[in-house]
């Protein structure tokens, strides 16, 4: 896995890129359905509503819901959202979460973009997503 740290509009970014032997559809299932997103993303998507200016509703299991709004919905190639302050506040910037699906041969090329809200999460933000991405990863694979 290519991980990099960059500044996107000023803000700090981590880029993933991931060479999966999956095809575009079946990771596509494994990202945007709530159950299968649910499996291997850091919070239980309680509800997800697949288009453009749809709503996300995530739980992280200890009482807090975390809103977010879909950006980009291009089956099966591009699926992007803002995660919003939980309680509800205005806050400058909102967390954005790009993933990018691109052909590579029998698989597809999953490039996986986080641009922060917060420069002093990089570091564990990094090793958090490299878990989540494994986690990803060993799911598609036994999914048969």
């Amino acid at each position: 896995m290519n991980v990099t740290t960059t500044t996107i509009e000023g803000r700090p970014a981590l880029r993933f890129e991931r060479h999966l032997k999956h095809s575009r559809e079946k990771v596509w299932l494994a990202v945007t359905d709530p159950e299968h997103l649910s499996q291997w993303y850091p919070l239980r998507v309680m509800s997800l509503e697949p288009r453009i200016g749809g709503r996300i509703a995530f739980d992280d299991g200890e009482g807090t819901v975390y809103p977010a709004t879909i950006t980009h919905f291009e089956p099966p190639r591009l699926f992007a959202f803002d995660e919003h302050d939980p309680n509800g506040g205005e806050r400058e910037f909102d967390d954005h979460l790009r993933i990018e699906l691109r052909d590579e041969g029998a698989g597809c090329l999953l490039v996986f973009t986080h641009v922060m809200t917060d420069p002093s999460a990089v570091e564990g933000a990094s090793s958090g997503w490299r878990a989540c991405l494994d986690e990803l990863v060993a799911r598609l694979d036994t999914a048969g």
